[in-house]
């Protein structure tokens, strides 16, 4: 297979990007974190031209995170499915995910901005052990914000975080999950100015969706050189899961412009029905939350309610403004996957392949094989984080 290279971007659409996707997207803020963010996205935009701050993102992806993550033929998995089908192993990363791509980055920026900290929020857990790994090897105090519920489904997760120096904070206020920690991580922003808000998914208020994506770009650029490598093609199909988007934007964003390529979101489903479900772009509607205009899942009188997911990665309300977007133009689809089918397609991976996939990537494996299943073409599910944090959790 030839060499794999390791990059983010395109540079130059990224930097023209003012933060709005459409209709979607922008900066809806109270005027105390104005600011900061005007701040952090100028120094963002400044910071990524240099050569140095890439190559030195880069190398800690290529020596610490052990990129890139190998696109691996499923051959079992094919066979049963009937469609030939790879793997993009995220899980494979150190931490376990894909999360810890963008917490390099953004912690990168938080040493050269000056920050005294950095805070956090996390539902799976999976963005919280890879902010405090991150913040761990390059030395600056770390503080995670995770809902009560999430903490007890995630025990483990909160257990590594401690382990590697972070101080993990719990919320109790309102359902208690990933949408409280992020209101609880904003509050304490607010009344610290002297942190870094190292937001972990392609959601909230600009520079926020636009960094993550950037970060988070090294995927799809892997993969598309990768499959290219192995097939001679591109693939008919790609999947992701889909909570608040950064690992699906992360994977869509290297194919995006070949427009022979079928893109394919997973939502966390619940129960398959409104109310009970966290499948924002399914049952949502368009409506400014937490700092953005996208999509979320609304009440009658258009206010937030809470999501359900057996995924605390998938458990929220909200939704990137890029893929709001995407899901109006067609560019990409969207479907809710239900728990049940999640945790069929859990356990059938791990049977098929030895593969252990989190209960949050489980969903992009289920939607694959409903939508493939005797299709006999070639597709890509990206294994966003592995599965080891859910083995205890009663399915």
């Amino acid at each position: 297979m030839n060499e794999v290279t390791i990059k983010v971007g395109p540079l130059e659409s990224m930097l023209a990007h003012n933060g709005t996707y459409g209709p979607y997207g922008g900066a809806y803020i109270p005027p105390v974190l104005e600011g900061q963010l005007t701040k952090l996205a100028d120094f963002f935009d400044q910071e990524v031209l240099k050569d140095d701050f890439r190559k030195e993102f880069i190398t800690i992806l290529k020596q610490y995170v052990g990129r890139p993550s190998p696109l691996y033929y499923a051959k079992n998995l094919s066979d049963y499915v009937g469609s030939k089908i790879y793997l993009k192993r995220e899980d494979l990363n150190h931490t376990g995910s894909h999360k810890i791509n963008n917490c390099i980055g953004q912690i990168l920026l938080a040493k050269k901005m000056g920050a005294q900290e950095v805070i956090a929020e996390t539902g799976a857990g999976q963005h919280g052990v890879a902010t405090a790994t991150a913040a761990a090897i390059l030395g600056i105090p770390c503080k995670v914000f995770m809902g009560e519920i999430d903490a007890e489904r995630q025990a483990l997760n909160v257990r590594r975080m401690r382990l590697l120096g972070a101080e993990v904070v719990t919320t109790n206020l309102g359902s208690r999950t990933l949408k409280d920690a992020v209101d609880a991580a904003l509050g304490y922003y607010i009344e610290n100015p002297s942190s870094f808000y190292l937001l972990g998914s392609h959601v909230g208020p600009h520079p926020y969706p636009k960094m993550v994506g950037y970060f988070q770009s090294v995927i799809g650029n892997e993969a598309k050189q990768q499959i290219l490598a192995e097939e001679g093609r591109l693939p008919k199909h790609i999947f992701a899961a889909v909570g608040g988007g950064s690992n699906a934007i992360g994977l869509f964003s290297g194919f995006l412009a070949d427009n022979e390529v079928e893109i394919h979101g997973a939502e966390g489903g619940g129960e398959g029905t409104y109310p009970n479900t966290a499948a924002t772009l399914s049952f949502g509607k368009p409506a400014v939350f937490q700092g953005t205009m996208s999509y979320c899942l609304v009440d009658e009188d258009g206010n937030p309610i809470p999501s359900k997911s057996i995924a605390a990665g998938l458990d929220y309300p909200g939704i990137s403004p890029q893929h709001a977007q995407l899901k109006d133009t067609g560019r990409a689809n969207y479907y809710p996957i239900t728990d049940k089918e999640a945790v069929d397609a859990y356990k059938l991976l791990s049977k098929l392949e030895g593969i252990t996939p989190a209960i949050e990537s489980s969903h992009a494996v289920a939607l694959a094989i409903k939508l493939l299943k005797d299709k006999g073409e070639l597709a890509v599910i990206n294994v966003s984080g592995r599965g080891d944090k859910d083995v205890e959790r009663e399915m």
